[in-house]
């Protein structure tokens, strides 16, 4: 397929067409299908997710890491380090117009792998069941709901 001059012009104005633009927007430039394991800012900013991180590099020692530009360099000091023991290149995407809640992903250039579970099990909900148990979830539960 021949590309007519109206596609040269828009290409030089726009830059090139990209399949899935918006999550690629979420997903710090690449696309769901290619990515092995994602952490939120929440998790990186805890050092969640570094054995689990470890061992993805490991098994897909051919992918790369993709490091949030907008959080803080220091936060990602242990996965840098994971990375490199791993021979894993990684890259700090700095896309100032662009809001996502994750800042490491473990993902390949263009090997689509369709992983099923790419997030790290959350365990904050495990954390958060136990404050509500002791803190004032548990007052207001009783509050509301009587004693048991």
């Amino acid at each position: 397929m021949k590309k007519k001059v109206d596609d040269y012009v828009n290409e030089g104005i726009y830059g090139t067409k990209q399949t899935k633009p918006e999550e690629r927007r979420k997903y710090l430039g690449t696309i769901r299908e290619r990515i092995v394991l994602v952490l939120t800012k929440g998790q990186v900013m805890k050092k969640r997710g570094l054995k689990e991180m470890d061992a993805l590099m490991k098994e897909h020692n051919d992918a790369k890491l993709l490091l949030n530009g907008n959080i803080r360099v220091s936060a990602f000091s242990p996965y840098r380090k994971i990375a490199s023991k791993n021979h894993i290149p990684y890259t700090v995407v700095a896309n100032k117009n662009t809001k996502t809640d994750f800042a490491a992903i473990l993902t390949y250039d263009t090997k689509a792998i369709d992983r099923e579970d790419i997030f790290l099990a959350e365990e904050d909900m495990v954390e958060k069941k136990e404050e509500e148990k002791n803190g004032l979830g548990a007052f207001f539960k009783k509050l509301f709901t009587g004693p048991k």
